[in-house]
């Protein structure tokens, strides 16, 4: 398993999450990234739990701000 995690506040809403792994990232109406299921861990950033997230690293490795984390 993999662990996802989206740090919030340096998202700045870019949309290039979305459009290279719609299945884990959709914009929000705060006009920022969030993680499809995701829920939210004690420091304010998203987490979900994933078998497989190959493209969440490349939606990670896309991030111009790199606030997705694949663990």
């Amino acid at each position: 398993m993999a662990k996802i995690i989206l740090e919030k506040e340096k998202c700045i809403g870019c949309g290039s999450c979305q459009a290279l792994c719609p299945k884990c990232f959709q914009i929000g109406e705060d006009g920022k990234s969030h993680i499809v299921g995701a829920s939210v861990n004690d420091k304010g950033n998203e987490e979900l739990e994933i078998e497989k997230p190959d493209c969440a690293k490349t939606a990670a490795d896309a991030c111009p701000v790199q606030c997705i984390i694949v663990e």
